[in-house]
């Protein structure tokens, strides 16, 4: 964790416009160590949490965009609940991935490489109706009214 928020705070400096001297004179300033190697992890934190107070807005790791379709939106939201629900052995987005080329890869000949690139209602219509019927063989309580739906 501690090799991971370095690399944010150089990259948060350098977004900033942040020199390396500054960048170690803040550093002493905030946590009394000038070498990001010095430092534990809370101290880390401290500089990372003071370039966040500058302006610094970090990328979620792994994080995509939201899909660009309410439908494939809603794929998301119940791979999300069966994985909360303990039933994916892989409950990310490479899992959906994986799960729709297995089940789909067949009968549709050709699968996109991520599941946000569907286009065909149908396609996706059968996405969903499978995520839907594991859900409920699962036990795994849907709140439509919450989804939107």
């Amino acid at each position: 964790m501690t090799q991971s928020l370095r690399k944010l705070i150089f990259v948060g400096c350098r977004e900033l416009g942040i020199d390396t001297d500054t960048r170690k004179a803040l550093q002493l300033q905030l946590v009394g160590k000038e070498s990001l190697s010095d430092m534990d992890e809370q101290e880390l934190r401290t500089i990372k949490d003071h370039l966040v107070q500058q302006g610094f807005k970090p990328a979620s790791k792994g994080r995509y965009k939201p899909a660009p379709r309410k439908d494939l939106r809603l794929v998301h939201v119940l791979w999300a609940k069966l994985g909360a629900a303990g039933e994916l052995d892989n409950p990310t987005r490479k899992g959906l991935n994986a799960f729709v080329r297995r089940k789909f890869g067949d009968a549709w000949g050709s699968v996109p490489v991520d599941v946000d690139q569907l286009r065909d209602h149908k396609q996706i219509d059968a996405v969903l109706q499978a995520l839907i019927a594991w859900a409920r063989r699962a036990g795994v309580e849907i709140d439509w009214e919450r989804i939107g739906k």
